[in-house]
C-alpha cells in the first residue's frame, strides 16, 4: 500500500526537508526542524499526492488513507498525552495547507480543532482557564465555519462588534468566559441558519471535514490567481499537515509571532519580527491586531518588545534563530509559539524578501562563507530586480505628508485612490496608474493588489497579508498606517483633518512608510555596492552576452549603465517619427516617382547620421544592429481629417491627393503586408539612404576616436535567400561608395531577422547569404501561432487562466512552438555556416525562462529594453545550472 501520511515530531520525522515536493514546503520543514532538535509539536502530513488524487477521482480519497490518518493520530495522542475527542483531557489539532512553494494566505487554515459543545469543558479544566478555553472555541467555530461550511467571515465579525459594544470592550482581550460564550452560542445560531444543520460536534467528522476543505483551497479562485502570477503549476497540488495545537492564547505570558531571520525589506543581518501576546497566529497574519516588535531596538517609547516580555523565550528563539539559517543557509521566515513561557515552532521557510534584500543577502552571505558566489547569483530572482530598477521619489520634491505607516514593502508609486481589487483591475486595464487602499487586505484582494501600483493598509504589520504579498509581488507597500481613517461607504480616506476622495491621487513611500496628497516627482536608481557585486559574479560565469534594443541616446545611455554589451536592436522607424523629419518622411511617402522619393531622403539622411553617430559613441566600439525600415508606410501617415488638412498643407499638397495616397498605402493585413524588405526591393532607396547614413557616421566616429564601430545591419522580414541577396547587394554597394569617397574602409555584417515560419525552416538556405541570425520572437510568435499581438490580448488572459496556454506566449517564450522554429533555425543556419552569430532581439530577451531557453541552444547574444538588462544579466547565468533556492 503506497505510504500517503508521514508523522513528524519530537526526536523521530518520517520525512525531511528534502522531500518538499511530496510534503510540502511546511510538512517537510517542520520534519527536518523536528530532526534536529527544535521544539516542534507532533503531527503529521498528508501528502500531495492525495491532493492530486483527490481531484483526479472526483474529490475521493485514496484506500488506505482514513487508516494511516488514524494511526498517525494515534501517535500525536501519544506524545502530547491527550486523546482527540476525549471529554476530559482533549487533543486539539491545527490542520494547515502546505503547498512545495510558499502561497502566503492563498490557501486555508482551521486551528482549534476537536472542540465541541463537551470537549471545551475538558480544555477549560485542564488549563485552568475558562475564558482562554471558550475564546478557543469561538475561533475555531469561526474559522471552520467560514473555511469548510462556507459561512460569511463578517457574519461571525458581526457577532463579536456588539458583543463589545454591549460590554463597553475595544479589544478582543477584554472579553470575559461568559462573553465568548455567548459568542460561541450566537456562531452555533448563525451556522443552524446559513446551513440548515447545527455545528459539527463529532471531531473526526470535524478533522475530515477540515482535510476536504484545504485540498479544496488549492482551487479557491485567490490560490488559481496567485499560481497564474507565480508561474506554479496546478498539477503540484498542497500537502495537508495535522499538528497539535499550543496555544498563545492561555494569558499575558503566552504570545504568538512571526519572524524573519534577517531583515526582509533591507536585508540587514538582524532579528527581525512582530509578537502578539495572548494571541493566536491568526491574529498576527490578518492584521487584526498591531503587533509589538521583537527585539528592544525596533521598539517604539510605549511598546514593549518579546525580549523585555519574555526574555528566556527570547533567547531560546535567538538561538532557533541562529541554528536555522546556519542550517538551511538561506534566511528564514519563522512561526512561533510561546504557551506559558515555552516556545514552539510552528513553520520555518526560505523568506520571501524585496530585490533590494535579496541582493544584500545574497552577497553577505557569500562574503561570510555561508555560501559560495556562484550559490548568491542563483539566489535571487532575475525578475525581482525589476524592483530596484525604477524610479524612487525625489528626495528634493516639495512633498505634503499626509500620514505615516509601516514601510513594508519599498519603492515608490504614485496613483488615483480605489478603495476595492475589483476597481484597481478595473481601472488599470483601461492604462490608469492606481493605489489600493484597504482598511486590510484578504487573500480575495489578490488580483487588485497585482494591478495596482501600490498598497496602502490601516491595520496590519510588517508580516501581514499586504506586506508579504505586496514584497513577493514587488509592489510599494505601507501597511498598519493607523492616523488614517478609511470609509468604504462614503469612498474616502481621512488623515489630519485632510479628506482624500477616491478618484484623488496620493503617492506612497514604501521605503520610508509615508504617505502624501497629490503626486511626487521620481528619481532614477543609482546602482552600485551589493548589486555591483552581485553582477560581476554572474558576468564571470554566463555565456550568453546581453544586448540592448535601444535607437535613442538616452535608452542607449541607460543600457550602458546597467551593464549592456552593445545594441541588439535599433530599430531605425523609432527615429522617423521625430517632429523634425516626419515632414522628410510624409513628403518620400507622397511622392510619385523615384526622384521624388530620392529628393525627400535626402533631407532625411543627416538625420539618420547622426542618430547612428550618437549611438556609436555612446556603445565605444561595442557592436550595434541597425535593422533597417521594417513597418508598412502607412503607419507614417496622418489618421484623422484635421491632421490629414495640417500635413497636407506643410507638404504644399492637395488633401485629396494625400486621401488618395493613404488609401493606395492601406492594406487588410498590414502586418503580413508591404513592409520590411519587400519595401527595400520595392524602393531600394530606402535602404540606399539609411546604409549610407550608417557607413558614414561609422568612418565620422572612427575619426573622432580613432576606434571603428563595426555596424551589424538587420535586414527585417526575410523569408526566402534571394530577398536577402537583393537588400544585401543594395547595401554593399552603397559601402563600397561611401569608403571610396572615404578612401578607407571598415568592417561590417550584414544578417537578418529571422520572424517568419518559412525563414525558420529554410535558414540553411538564408545562412548562405547573412553573416548573423537575430530571432525577432514577436513577429515569429505571431507568425507560429497566427495571432495579432496587437489584438491578442483580447483572449489571450483566458487562455492562461483555463490552462491553454502556461503564460501569454508574447510575454515568455513558447517553448514547444515558436522556440521549436528558432531550434530549427538554429541548427539548420549552423550547419550551413558554422560560425554563424545567432541572438535574439524580441520582448523575450528580457525574460528569464525565455533566456534559459536561449542558452541551451546556444545563442550567442539576447537583445532586451534596457531596463531589462541587469534582469537578462542575472538570468544569463543559467550556463551554471538551475540550481539554488530563487526566494526573492
Amino acid at each position: 500500500m503506497s505510504k500517503y501520511v508521514y508523522s513528524f515530531g519530537p526526536g523521530a520525522s518520517d520525512g525531511s526537508a528534502a522531500m518538499r515536493n511530496l510534503l510540502g514546503g511546511k510538512g517537510a520543514n517542520l520534519a527536518e526542524m523536528a530532526s534536529i532538535g527544535l521544539p516542534v509539536p507532533p503531527g503529521f502530513t498528508i501528502t500531495t499526492e492525495v491532493c492530486t488524487a483527490f481531484y483526479d477521482n472526483d474529490r475521493a480519497y485514496p484506500e488506505g488513507l482514513r487508516e494511516q490518518v488514524d494511526a498517525a493520530l494515534a501517535k500525536i495522542e501519544a506524545e502530547v498525552g491527550r486523546r482527540f475527542g476525549d471529554k476530559h483531557n482533549p487533543l486539539l489539532v491545527s490542520v494547515r495547507s502546505g503547498a512545495r512553494v510558499s502561497m502566503p494566505g492563498m490557501m486555508d487554515t482551521v486551528l482549534n480543532l476537536g472542540l465541541n459543545d463537551v470537549t471545551v469543558q475538558g480544555l477549560a479544566e485542564g488549563a485552568g482557564d475558562a475564558r482562554f478555553a471558550w475564546d478557543s472555541y469561538r475561533r475555531f467555530i469561526q474559522m471552520y465555519g467560514s473555511v469548510v461550511l462556507g459561512v460569511a467571515h463578517h457574519r461571525f465579525e458581526e457577532i463579536i462588534e456588539n458583543v463589545k459594544l454591549d460590554e463597553g470592550a475595544t479589544e478582543d482581550t477584554q472579553l470575559s468566559a461568559q462573553d465568548w460564550h455567548r459568542v460561541v452560542e450566537a456562531y452555533k445560531d448563525v451556522v443552524q441558519a446559513e446551513t440548515g444543520h447545527p455545528f459539527p460536534q463529532d471531531p473526526h467528522d470535524q478533522l475530515w471535514g477540515a482535510v476536504g476543505a484545504v485540498f479544496g483551497s488549492w482551487m479557491n479562485q485567490r490560490a488559481i490567481t496567485y499560481r497564474r502570477l507565480h508561474e506554479i503549476p496546478a498539477d503540484w497540488g498542497t500537502a495537508v499537515n495535522v499538528q497539535a495545537m499550543v496555544f498563545g492564547n492561555m494569558g499575558e505570558d503566552c504570545a504568538t509571532g512571526v519572524c524573519f531571520t534577517r531583515d526582509p525589506s533591507t536585508g540587514v543581518n538582524e532579528f527581525y519580527g512582530e509578537y502578539l501576546p495572548n494571541a493566536q497566529g491568526e491574529d498576527v497574519v490578518a492584521g487584526i491586531r498591531t503587533p509589538r516588535p521583537l527585539s528592544k531596538s525596533y521598539a517604539k517609547p510605549g511598546e514593549i518588545s518579546l525580549e523585555e516580555a519574555m526574555p528566556q523565550a527570547y533567547a531560546e528563539l535567538v538561538r532557533v534563530r541562529e541554528t536555522l539559517e546556519r542550517h538551511y543557509r538561506d534566511m528564514q521566515d519563522i512561526e512561533f509559539t510561546i504557551q506559558r513561557q515555552k516556545l514552539y515552532m510552528l513553520q520555518t521557510r526560505n523568506g520571501k524578501r524585496t530585490a533590494p534584500a535579496s541582493v544584500r543577502i545574497a552577497v553577505e552571505m557569500a562574503e561570510s562563507g555561508l555560501i559560495d558566489q556562484r550559490e548568491a547569483v542563483t539566489r535571487v530572482n532575475p525578475q525581482s530586480l525589476d524592483q530596484l530598477l525604477h524610479p524612487t521619489l525625489d528626495p528634493k520634491a516639495k512633498k505634503t505628508l499626509l500620514a505615516r505607516g509601516l514601510p513594508a514593502s519599498p519603492g515608490a508609486a504614485s496613483g488615483i485612490v480605489v478603495f476595492s481589487a475589483d476597481e484597481a483591475e478595473m481601472r488599470a486595464q483601461k492604462g490608469e496608474a492606481v493605489i489600493l487602499v484597504r482598511i486590510e487586505t484578504s487573500p480575495e484582494d489578490i488580483h487588485g493588489m497585482q494591478a495596482a501600483r501600490g498598497i496602502l493598509t490601516t491595520r496590519g504589520g510588517m508580516t501581514s497579508h499586504a506586506a508579504v504579498v505586496a514584497r513577493g509581488m514587488g509592489r510599494p507597500c505601507v501597511a498598519g498606517a493607523g492616523g488614517i481613517h478609511v470609509d468604504y461607504g462614503a469612498k474616502t480616506l481621512a488623515a489630519g483633518g485632510v479628506v482624500v476622495r477616491a478618484g484623488d491621487t496620493i503617492t506612497l513611500d514604501g521605503a520610508t512608510g509615508e504617505i502624501f496628497t497629490g503626486f511626487v516627482p521620481m528619481i532614477e536608481p543609482q546602482l552600485s555596492g551589493d548589486f555591483a557585486k552581485l553582477m560581476g559574479w554572474a558576468d564571470a560565469v554566463r555565456r550568453l552576452r546581453v544586448r540592448a534594443n535601444a535607437e535613442t541616446p538616452l535608452d542607449a545611455e541607460t543600457a550602458r549603465k546597467f551593464g549592456a554589451e552593445g545594441i541588439g536592436l535599433s530599430r531605425t522607424e523609432h527615429m522617423f517619427f521625430d517632429p523634425e523629419r516626419i515632414g522628410a518622411v510624409r513628403q518620400m511617402i507622397m511622392a510619385h516617382d523615384e526622384a521624388g522619393r530620392r529628393a525627400a531622403l535626402a533631407k532625411l539622411l543627416p538625420y539618420q547620421r547622426q542618430d547612428f553617430v550618437a549611438l556609436f559613441r555612446i556603445m565605444a566600439g561595442l557592436p550595434v544592429t541597425i535593422r533597417l525600415l521594417d513597418p508598412p508606410l502607412h503607419e507614417f501617415l496622418p489618421h484623422g481629417e484635421a491632421e490629414l488638412e495640417e500635413v497636407a498643407a506643410a507638404l504644399g499638397m492637395g488633401v485629396e491627393a494625400m486621401r488618395q495616397r493613404a488609401a493606395e498605402l492601406s492594406e487588410a493585413n498590414p502586418m503580413l503586408g508591404h513592409r520590411g524588405c519587400r519595401l527595400g526591393i520595392s524602393f531600394p532607396e530606402i535602404y540606399e539612404m539609411q546604409a549610407r547614413a550608417i557607413f558614414e557616421a561609422a568612418l565620422e566616429v572612427e575619426t573622432e576616436t580613432g576606434k571603428a564601430p563595426v555596424p551589424e545591419i538587420m535586414i527585417p522580414l526575410v523569408g526566402m535567400k534571394r530577398e536577402l541577396d537583393i537588400t544585401r547587394g543594395q547595401v554593399e554597394r552603397v559601402a563600397s561608395a561611401v569608403f571610396d569617397e572615404a578612401g578607407r574602409v571598415l568592417d561590417y555584417s550584414i544578417g537578418t531577422m529571422i520572424e517568419l515560419p518559412r525563414a525558420a525552416l529554410t535558414a540553411d538556405t538564408i545562412a548562405q547569404s547573412a553573416d548573423f541570425f537575430s530571432f525577432g520572437t514577436n513577429d515569429l510568435t505571431q507568425t507560429v501561432f497566427g495571432l495579432s499581438r496587437d489584438d491578442a490580448g483580447k483572449f489571450l488572459p483566458k487562455y492562461v487562466e483555463s490552462g491553454i496556454l502556461p503564460k501569454d506566449p508574447f510575454v515568455s517564450l513558447d517553448i514547444e512552438g515558436v522556440g521549436g522554429m528558432i531550434r530549427i533555425a538554429a541548427e539548420r543556419g549552423r550547419g550551413t555556416k558554422g560560425g554563424l552569430k545567432l541572438g535574439i532581439c524580441g520582448e523575450h530577451g528580457g525574460d528569464p525562462a525565455s533566456i534559459a531557453f536561449c542558452e541551451e541552444i546556444g545563442l550567442d547574444y539576447v537583445s532586451c529594453s534596457p531596463y531589462r538588462v541587469p534582469v537578462a544579466r542575472l538570468a544569463a547565468q543559467a550556463a551554471i545550472g538551475a540550481g539554488g533556492d530563487r526566494t526573492a
